[in-house]
């Protein structure tokens, strides 16, 4: 028997152990070459006023591979471990450590370069689709076409190739290293089954729990005035940061233990089949992966925490604009405004204008401001007021004030309330009024009221302090000209007839369109980047996380055996195992997505105006594909006990 026969025999009988490895191969690669296909993709000049999306792209690869090491590196480890029996077996048989290299190296050859050319090939084919999907999230118009980069398949093979070398020098000291006896029990010792007293898992667990509120306790603070210098916020985000870690790796090395360890002991010892296929295991191999899970828990609430923040800046893009200027467009002089009417008119695009009257003044607001940001400046801030004749639909008493166009960024950052007492001063007067209330529509755009609210006044309000403004306060233009496109599918026609009549570029002019544009293009390929690199990282961790069930239900294959010969069924056994992938899986998934929530909800309103829908489809989607590594877990396990008998 030569030692190419022994390859492919070995080939062959492990094949079936490898195909989720060749998979996540695969997928790793063809999605890397995708990527850096579209690096070099002449069409992403099309995106050269927007976003630099080569660069990004780029930058997006550089994780990628660094994700994707990472996952190949750890794979490797457990397929080196599950075949160290076969590797002592060929040391009793005379070859040498050198021979069982070549014959491994020889191995992996073929399948890694073999799913590197099939990943490559889909990646090839997969570009279009993906450049398609970036132009459609960030609203470009362009042609995708399908182009081969040679620039993009040399970099893809040095990449992997520079993968494979790391690999196979892991290979080799792990051969070196080993003797044939410790090859014999290199699985039997990987779970360290020892209990720790239960002083210390109660210590380790209640510890665990406490730093991890703690984080989120303090993340619920972070923008909300307690932390005004930027040293101190940074200090607060390192603490948020090495709290909620520390406190995920002690969940998992004593919280979850002591947990189950209560439930045990208070059904006296006495457990039914399912909870000792399930708790018992869960027990003791949750903190021999105590470190393995805390990196997977954290790197996922992180994927979903960007990805939720940047599609609530795409969901919010058109709710933003408005914010900025509450009609399509708007115009600062009287000049302007006839020369873009005229123009629409001879285009027959109806349009409504809207004229509104606009005064800054400066306002005490130390009554209705919470926190301590304003305090240096004695609460003293410019806004701008406009009549309430000038709103429709609005109609406040003389001693009474409206906000309108106001942002969660505000409301939390400041701790703006939306009920007190303000006060408008002006050169020589001043006006006590009490708010009534805010709304995020606004009246004016943010030339002139800038990142606060505009306030509507009584019509004799207004005109008292309009007699007494300041003149150093004041904007270029006191009058407010917003335009209105009657039908919405012209807007895009009147948009193009705006910029072509150099609005677009003026300070103060603002298009209503073009700001979505903008902040959809922006972000749009922000969230093409994270999605693609958080639908890896799920990739990959599941793939691991069902590696170690692998691996987990080849070591329990004997108790099976006996299980089954003592008259239990595969039903019996399976619902223990049904409910042990429940926890192996949703453990991870919930803290994880907790992590991720109280991330989300302590900045989110620095990115849009929409928290819950963007957040949530995030969520359902991230645990929706999760999911699938639970069921095929399930699925192996059912395999398993099905061969044991």
């Amino acid at each position: 028997m030569n030692i190419n026969y022994l390859i492919y025999r070995n080939l062959k009988k492990n094949i079936k152990n490898y195909y989720l490895y060749v998979f996540a191969l695969i997928f790793s690669v063809a999605l890397y070459f995708a990527f850096v296909t579209l690096q070099y993709d002449p069409a992403l000049d099309e995106m050269k006023d927007t976003v630099k999306g080569a660069a990004g792209i780029g930058t997006a690869s550089v994780l990628l591979v660094a994700i994707v090491a990472i996952f190949l590196l750890y794979a490797n480890t457990i397929f080196i471990k599950r075949r160290s029996k076969e590797i002592g077996l060929f040391q009793l048989i005379g070859l040498t450590k050198g021979k069982i290299f070549r014959i491994l190296s020889s191995e992996n050859l073929i399948l890694y370069f073999g799913s590197m050319l099939i990943g490559i090939f889909i990646g090839f084919s997969c570009s279009r689709l993906l450049l398609m999907v970036l132009f459609k999230v960030i609203d470009v118009e362009a042609q995708a076409s399908l182009n081969f980069s040679t620039q993009a398949l040399i970099q893809t093979v040095i990449v992997f190739a520079a993968i494979y070398l790391l690999i196979m020098i892991m290979n080799f000291t792990f051969i070196k290293r080993q003797s044939i006896l410790s090859l014999f029990r290199v699985v039997s010792t990987t779970e360290n089954n020892v209990r720790r007293k239960p002083l210390i898992e109660i210590i380790l667990g209640i510890l665990g729990i406490g730093l991890i509120l703690y984080g989120y306790y303090v993340s619920t603070k972070l923008f909300s005035g307690d932390f005004l210098e930027m040293t101190e916020l940074f200090m607060a985000m390192i603490l948020i940061l090495g709290s909620v870690i520390i406190g995920t790796y002690l969940f998992y090395k004593g919280s979850v233990s002591f947990i189950f360890n209560v439930i045990r002991k208070s059904k006296g010892g006495y457990l039914s089949l399912g909870e000792v296929l399930s708790l018992s295991s869960i027990m003791f191999r949750m903190k021999s992966n105590a470190l393995l899970l805390t990196i997977i828990t954290t790197v996922s609430a992180l994927a979903i925490g960007l990805l939720s923040l940047s599609y609530i800046s795409y969901y919010s893009a058109e709710k933003s604009a408005e914010q900025s200027v509450p009609n399509h467009f708007s115009v600062l002089y009287e000049d302007d405004a006839a020369k873009f009417t005229e123009a629409l008119q001879k285009n027959n695009i109806e349009f409504k204008e809207t004229r509104r009257e606009v005064t800054m003044v400066d306002m005490d607001a130390s009554k209705i401001i919470s926190s301590d940001i304003g305090k240096k400046d004695n609460n003293i801030m410019t806004l701008a007021i406009v009549s309430d004749a000038t709103v429709e639909g609005v109609d406040v008493s003389p001693g009474e004030a409206l906000f309108a166009g106001t942002n969660d960024a505000l409301t939390q950052f400041m701790g703006l309330r939306d009920k007190g007492e303000i006060e408008l001063l002006g050169q020589t007067d001043s006006v006590k009024l009490n708010l009534i209330g805010t709304d995020k529509e606004g009246v004016v755009s943010w030339y002139y009221s800038g990142s606060l609210s505009a306030a509507i006044v009584d019509q004799t309000v207004y005109e008292r302090l309009a007699k007494d403004f300041n003149p150093e306060l004041q904007r270029e233009s006191r009058m407010y000209l917003g335009i209105d496109i009657v039908d919405s599918s012209k807007l895009q026609q009147a948009n193009e007839l705006y910029t072509e009549m150099g609005f677009a570029d003026k300070p103060g002019y603002l298009s209503q369109p073009q700001l979505v544009m903008n902040q959809k293009s922006n972000m749009g390929l922000i969230m093409f980047i994270v999605a693609f690199l958080g639908l890896t990282f799920l990739i990959t961790s599941g793939c691991i996380l069902y590696f170690k069930q692998m691996d987990e239900g080849e070591e329990e294959r004997p108790n099976y055996t006996i299980l089954r010969k003592l008259g239990f069924t595969q039903g019996n056994l399976l619902r223990g195992i049904q409910f042990k992938q429940l926890f192996n899986f949703g453990i991870p998934l919930i803290v994880g997505l907790s992590h991720s929530y109280f991330a989300v909800k302590s900045g989110w309103f620095f990115f849009g105006t929409e928290l819950w829908m963007p957040m949530i489809l995030v969520m359902l989607l991230y645990t929706a594909l999760y999911s699938i590594f639970a069921l095929l877990s399930v699925l192996f396990y059912k395999r398993v006990i099905k061969e044991s008998l």
